[in-house]
């Protein structure tokens, strides 16, 4: 009897415990959805509770996303190129409405764009408001979710949660959605932030903002909102009065108009700080601290760098553009035989200090225009149309007295100085060789000058100074070493009727370099600019060379002849429409877009991208050496790779700030991506038939099938 007592009592012992488990399992599964699972990504539903308690009118629950590694997705505002997790709710039983809330986001650089969002891991809070309060609810979610990596693969699925009448606590669950939670950037008052601006250019290409915090910020990092299908670049973030004021200009690059609003502003500082906020508009934008706190770099690295920049402004002396000025310091040079070693060394310092000049000048003008948020580059001087049209005057003069064209006394103007370099007259002239050489080495680039034009523009002040003497330094060493060795000039050729032959031909070179910019002013100012421009310098040619009036009225008509092409390629100025792709017979360029850099990748294809213009030499000589010459010709127009142009001749922002994207200020700019570089691989300045076929090869996908999904905007 007792043994069929203690038999019972274990059987139903056994029951209770069974049933016990048998619950607890079945209020587990109720707190979490079954999961859809793939090699990159598990995405379920989960919720605080395993039910709805009596009279309950919200609940807490999750959107729990575990990511492969390499994966990410998006956040509401997904950068350059994304989109944020959307999710339907309309298949849900007893629910009302669901609010959906956003960790604070990380910014990703792909394919040279700024994209926000997450990786890992990430759980999106959820409040659900019941239709009827306290009653059971069923959660379901069709959910369209974007996951990149290499490649991107947009993913559709549906998720569903039962929740009955109940109230026990899923721990983990809870504890998930409470971490995320606090991951929400905090809403405005408890941003400690006292004040809070912001002012957005007529054009709506430029945000730029301004706040001041009771909490001094250490590493933050800005996400500006405008509406959606409006996406923002990278922003230039500066902090001042020891931390707690914090300036930001972010540019806009697309912006939808029918959806566009007032900036919504969301800052990170660090893993325990976000908060959202919106800034009171204003219409002048705020000015940044002037000294952008910066990391210092070493002495070590300065060093180098000066040493890099030195070789950069050597190699220039050989291109193309500098060519023909020092082609004629030779030709003063040779004149010079007749002036005294003491004389000849003075005429050589002083354009060497002509160099130095114009270069500390670019430098400072350039740090001017950084502190103030613009946008700056190596050679963008050409960019625009009255300094072409003045260098363009200038040669013009130059050409036309090596000509013999006119003769002017020495004092009588600038072009008579620059004409007659070397003369017994003193050393302006000398001067202003050297500084006309340096103006000209501006459309180029070399070897070594990306790195050192990258380091100083991403620097401090002193690094632009030290960088610019350097690279002038090595511009100058010609003259230096002449100056230094004087006896040089013994060695050249004497004066003789030979010179003659010289004069026509630097006369050549210079005229051909005129003709030149007056092609570079057609793309930069429009064909009715370059008309006037034109008509003006020979107008002021015949005035040199006919003498029609009498001295007083021909120095003012002179003057204004020097001054009215300036004038008239600004006020006549017309920019073509940008977007078009260029014309080409050999290679088929498509027009730039970052955006589109990311779908061509995402389906398997390589993408070469050439950065150039009608002012960059180096440009035009990478061209037509090694891009438009088999083998690389043929491999740029086979299958599977694409072809991008950007035309930075004029002004363009977009390019601009994929330029500073990569780190580089000036151009030529080749990159080339790939399945297997999605960040691109940058080339070099100048280009090589086995460096291009190298790195294609290299960014093609070896053995993997390419997904052929495009991304939306």
């Amino acid at each position: 009897m007792h043994s069929f007592i203690r038999l019972r009592a274990y059987c139903v012992s056994s029951f209770l415990l069974f049933s016990m488990l048998v619950f607890a399992a079945t209020q587990a599964i109720a707190a979490t959805s079954e999961p859809f699972s793939t090699n990159a990504v598990i995405a379920r539903l989960i919720s605080v509770q395993d039910g709805v308690p009596p009279g309950a009118e919200t609940l807490s629950a999750g959107l729990d996303l575990t990511l492969s590694e390499g994966w990410k997705t998006y956040w509401r505002s997904p950068g350059e190129v994304g989109i944020p997790p959307r999710i339907d709710w309309s298949g849900s039983e007893n629910v009302a409405g669901v609010e959906m809330l956003w960790p604070a986001p990380e910014r990703f650089t792909a394919f040279g764009i700024e994209n926000f969002g997450y990786k890992d891991n990430v759980v999106f809070p959820l409040r659900v408001t019941l239709g009827r309060p306290g009653e059971p609810a069923h959660l379901a979610g069709a959910v369209k979710l974007l996951i990149c990596s290499e490649v991107c693969i947009p993913e559709t699925f549906d998720l569903a949660l039962a929740l009955p009448s109940g109230s026990k606590i899923d721990a983990d669950s809870a504890s998930q959605i409470s971490t995320f939670l606090s991951r929400v950037p905090a809403e405005g008052g408890q941003a400690k932030v006292t004040d809070a601006v912001a002012s957005i250019d007529a054009k709506r290409t430029i945000l730029t903002l301004e706040m001041k915090s009771t909490t001094p910020f250490n590493t933050p990092d800005v996400f500006a909102e405008l509406g959606a299908n409006t996406a923002l670049g990278k922003p230039d973030i500066r902090l001042g009065n020891g931390g707690r004021s914090l300036w930001a200009r972010i540019p806009i690059l697309t912006v939808d108009d029918e959806q566009y609003h007032d900036p919504i502003l969301t800052v990170t500082d660090g893993p325990g700080r976000a908060f959202t906020l919106t800034p009171q508009l204003i219409s002048a934008p705020p000015a940044p601290p002037f000294r952008p706190e910066q990391v210092v770099p070493s002495l070590g690295k300065i060093v180098w760098i000066a040493l890099v920049a030195f070789m950069g402004g050597l190699i220039l002396n050989v291109m193309p553009c500098v060519l023909p000025v020092l082609s004629i310091k030779l030709s003063s040079a040779i004149r010079a035989q007749k002036r005294g070693v003491r004389s000849i060394r003075i005429g050589f310092l002083v354009a060497a200090v002509g160099v130095m000049s114009f270069m500390l000048f670019l430098a400072a003008i350039l740090y001017l225009l950084q502190m103030f948020g613009v946008a700056i580059g190596w050679g963008l001087q050409f960019q625009n149309p009255a300094f072409l049209a003045l260098m363009f005057l200038v040669l013009a003069v130059f050409s036309a007295n090596l000509f013999g064209l006119f003769e002017l006394a020495l004092p009588s103007s600038l072009q008579t100085r620059l004409s007659n370099a070397g003369g017994p007259s003193g050393h302006g002239a000398d001067f202003a060789t050297g500084f006309f050489g340096a103006v000209m080495a501006t459309p180029c680039s070399a070897p070594f000058l990306g790195t050192a034009i990258a380091f100083a523009f991403a620097g401090r002040g002193v690094d632009i100074i030290v960088v610019f003497t350097a690279m002038g330094l090595g511009l100058a060493f010609p003259y230096l070493l002449i100056a230094l060795f004087p006896g040089l000039v013994a060695a050249l050729p004497k004066p003789g009727r030979w010179m003659v032959g010289l004069k026509l031909l630097l006369g050549t070179l210079l005229f051909g370099t005129a003709i030149w910019l007056l092609w570079v002013l057609i793309g930069v100012a429009g064909l009715l600019s370059t008309i006037f421009v034109a008509a003006l310098s020979i107008a002021l040619l015949l005035v040199l060379v006919r003498r029609p009036f009498s001295p007083a009225p021909r120095y003012f008509a002179i003057m204004l002849l020097a001054v009215l092409p300036m004038v008239s390629a600004e006020l006549l100025a017309h920019q073509p429409s940008t977007g078009v792709a260029p014309l080409d017979g050999k290679i088929n360029w498509l027009a730039f877009d970052r955006g589109n850099i990311a779908r061509l990748v995402s389906q398997g294809e390589v993408v070469f991208v050439d950065v150039t213009a009608d002012w960059c030499l180096t440009c035009k000589a990478n061209k037509a050496l090694v891009l438009e010459r088999d083998p690389v010709l043929s491999a740029l127009n086979s299958e599977g790779v694409i072809t991008m142009q950007a035309d930075w001749t004029r002004p363009d922002e977009e390019i601009s700030r994929y330029l500073e994207a990569n780190n580089r200020y000036g151009i030529p700019f080749n990159a080339i991506y790939g399945p297997e570089a999605p960040n691109g691989i940058v080339l070099s300045e100048i280009l090589s038939s086995q460096d291009v076929l190298t790195t294609l090869n290299a960014a093609r996908a070896v053995g993997i099938q390419s997904s052929t999904l495009d991304i939306e905007q």
